[in-house]
């Protein structure tokens, strides 16, 4: 159960920026309940005048202000309407932005453990549950339940014994509705789980549907699909039985409203106490407690709704990150030294205690310091650390201990975007977007124009690779591969790092062969991005490495070897002239 305080809080931090708006609502709100309260006494009026005689020249006057008082009633019920769906759409968006800034923030140990689907949906998906209670709040609780009061208030005025029987009557009907509620909210928290769970689902197979296939695949992945399922539809159904139960109470309720008006009314009219139109005017307004307590019953169906998205908001909003709140450090411009000062990580959290952390260290001990300008190749078998050296230097994780370093700046001291401003990555996997070639070297940054994107391909002498696209500029790119080949998502990434003007550059080469002279492009366009900067090379072909200056070898996280490249390649005993001989493919393999 969802306590009464994390709706109001909810409701609270993303209402106020919006008061003007939510008194206006309030307003016309009330002016609404008030014309709804109005007209029922018009009727009566209406129906005893007649039954005594009146003539016309009353009953007509009292019939017109019937009809206007009704036609602006239902003018502002439409504004009240367009108002909270506004203010619901206002509110959720800024929830959304609120929600994806908080994940943007987290380290990479957080988004490797959820899938984008799953994000998607708990980002959009549980937010658009909510989307109604932002809006319908005011219409369908506060509106209905204050009219409710007014309609009690009414009744208690016309005759005090009525009144008092649909008072008790009413407080008993919400409370079993309250109870039902009660019941139904962790049902609806587990379909939104569930859910989440099979979006996130769909969208690794959609990503991987080429190696899913390729590897006769699609069958196990189709029985994991049906699992979700078949967990997924018994709780929809035990979700919806909730809304039953409601929905069902709610006609059961109003059945024993009517008799209970017809059993009263006759009495107190055959005693004299009412007349034909209090009578009348009696059962019109129990008539009209039906439609507000629908409405606060639907409104029930989505805040059970509503409750489980809260708690799984909550729940993401407290997701913690193990970077440490930025410092406001600012990283010079130029090439930059690195340095790595006794640092270790591993990238287990330390939160399952049956776990042994030291099983999980990735990097133990890892000292050295990269001097501004040069390039480094960095060599290690698969799993010695290279790319967490990598994550580290661009802080997309904090090590457990140690520091890391560009120039006299601790990585945690500076400014996340400005530290990843001064330092550029480029991976084996380029990440595109469905936008043009444009927005994808600018990151959608329209304070970049045409003529220094133009002037950084041709710095990369990639003039030729622009003219083999058929828009130039203006080619529209699809996401994931885009409809380049890798060679030119690599250019791509590569021209996108020069417009950054970075002072450190960390390169994972790309293992695949490519066509001779996309690589030639390639390589000509290395040789210009490392000129001027700091670059860190991780190696996986013998002819990269000749481009560096220093050569980095890791071993199961250590630092076996660093020092020169013409150094070491000179000395028949370190580990590098040991791979040029017995050839670094096979070696690191």
């Amino acid at each position: 159960m969802i306590p009464v305080r994390a709706y109001f809080n909810l409701l609270s931090d993303y209402l106020r920026p919006l008061r003007p708006r939510v008194a206006l609502l309030a307003v016309v709100l009330f002016g609404t309940i008030g014309l709804q309260l109005v007209n029922p006494q018009l009727i009566k009026r209406f129906i005893d005048g007649a039954l005594e005689g009146r003539g016309t020249s009353e009953l007509v006057p009292i019939a017109v202000a019937f009809m206007l008082i009704a036609v602006g009633q239902q003018a502002l019920a439409i504004w009240s309407t367009y108002l909270a769906e506004d203010i619901g759409w206002t509110a959720t968006n800024r929830l959304r932005a609120n929600l994806t800034d908080h994940v943007l923030h987290l380290d990479m140990g957080f988004h490797k453990g959820h899938s984008s689907g799953e994000l998607i949906e708990r980002i959009d998906g549980d937010v658009t549950s909510l989307s109604n209670f932002f809006s319908a709040m005011m219409i369908k609780v506060v509106g209905n339940g204050t009219l409710v009061i007014g309609i009690l208030v009414m009744l208690w005025l016309e005759s005090w014994i009525v009144g008092v029987s649909v008072t008790i009557f009413t407080i008993l009907a919400l409370g079993t509705m309250t109870g039902l509620h009660r019941i139904a909210v962790p049902r609806w928290r587990a379909v939104r789980a569930t859910a989440a769970e099979a979006f996130g689902f769909v969208g690794e197979v959609v990503e991987g549907t080429e190696d899913i296939t390729a590897n006769g695949s699609a069958p196990y992945m189709e029985e994991r699909f049906n699992d979700i399922h078949r967990r997924w539809l018994p709780q929809t159904i035990r979700g919806w039985m909730g809304w039953a139960w409601m929905w069902s109470t709610t006609i059961v309720l109003y059945g024993l409203s009517t008799s209970i008006v017809f059993i009263l009314g006759s009495w107190l009219f055959g005693i004299g106490t009412l007349t034909i139109g209090s009578v009348y005017l009696v059962f019109h307004y129990v008539e009209m407690t039906r439609h507000p307590m629908e409405q606060i019953r639907s409104q029930m169906e989505d805040l059970q709704k509503a409750g489980a998205a809260i708690a799984r908001v909550d729940e993401l909003m407290a997701a913690t990150t193990r970077l440490r709140p930025d410092g406001d450090e600012t990283i010079n411009a130029g090439p930059l030294r690195v340095t790595f000062d006794q640092v270790t990580f591993s990238y287990a959290d330390g939160e399952d205690e049956e776990s042994d952390p030291d099983d999980e260290i990735v990097l133990h001990d890892v000292t050295f310091d990269i001097a501004p300008g040069r390039v480094v190749g960095l060599l290690g078998r698969t799993g010695s650390g290279k790319s967490t050296i990598a994550r580290l230097i661009t802080r997309l994780y904090e090590p457990q201990s140690g520091t890391v370093m560009l120039d006299d700046v601790a990585t945690w001291d500076a400014h996340i975007v400005d530290l990843r401003k001064r330092v550029g990555m480029v991976t084996q996997d380029v990440q595109l977007f469905r936008a043009s070639v444009r927005d994808n070297l600018t990151f959608f940054n329209d304070q970049i124009g045409d003529e220094e994107i133009l002037d950084a391909i041709h710095r990369l002498e990639l003039d030729s690779w622009l003219a083999s696209l058929p828009d130039g500029l203006d080619t529209l790119l699809e996401s994931g591969s885009g409809g380049l080949s890798a060679g030119q998502a690599q250019l791509l990434a590569f021209t996108r790092i020069f417009l950054e003007d970075p002072g450190v550059v960390v390169l994972d080469e790309a293992s695949s062969r490519l066509d001779p002279a996309t690589e030639a492009l390639i390589e000509r366009a290395v040789d210009h991005l490392l000129e001027g900067r700091t670059g860190i090379v991780i190696a996986h072909r013998l002819g990269t490495v000749t481009r560096a200056d220093d050569i980095l070898i890791l071993d199961d996280g250590r630092v076996v070897e660093f020092g020169e490249r013409r150094t070491l390649a000179a000395d028949p005993g370190s580990r590098f002239s040991t791979l040029l001989a017995t050839g670094m493919e096979e070696v690191l393999a």
